[in-house]
């Protein structure tokens, strides 16, 4: 299970964001330090997985969720194409241990 993160009270609402997409299991919103012009995080409202592997093994229907979510914010707030980065621990860029995913997009 994962600890609790900036992530975890940004869910909670202890952190406030402006959510670009707020559903009963997924929020996303845009990252603070972007490095792309589009670059949204998409942030599964469960604290239960730390990695995307994790998260795959225990709810695989939450990590399609994601995607989906990942996909229609491209379309949003890009042309539609965009790249969908997990960071899968420490050594791999990993800094939040709450599964996340960012989506880029936009002259990369």
């Amino acid at each position: 299970m994962a600890e609790e993160t900036v992530f975890g009270k940004i869910v909670s609402g202890e952190i406030p964001v402006e959510k670009l997409v707020d559903t009963d299991r997924v929020i996303a919103f845009r990252d603070i330090a972007p490095q792309a012009p589009v670059h949204i995080l998409v942030v599964p409202k469960t604290i239960a997985y730390a990695n995307v592997t994790e998260l795959a093994a225990g709810d695989p229907a939450l990590l399609a969720e994601m995607v989906k979510v990942a996909q229609e914010l491209a379309k949003e707030y890009a042309d539609g194409d965009f790249r969908l980065v997990f960071n899968n621990g420490a050594n791999a860029g990993q800094t939040v241990f709450h599964v996340h995913a960012h989506v880029l997009a936009g002259g990369l």
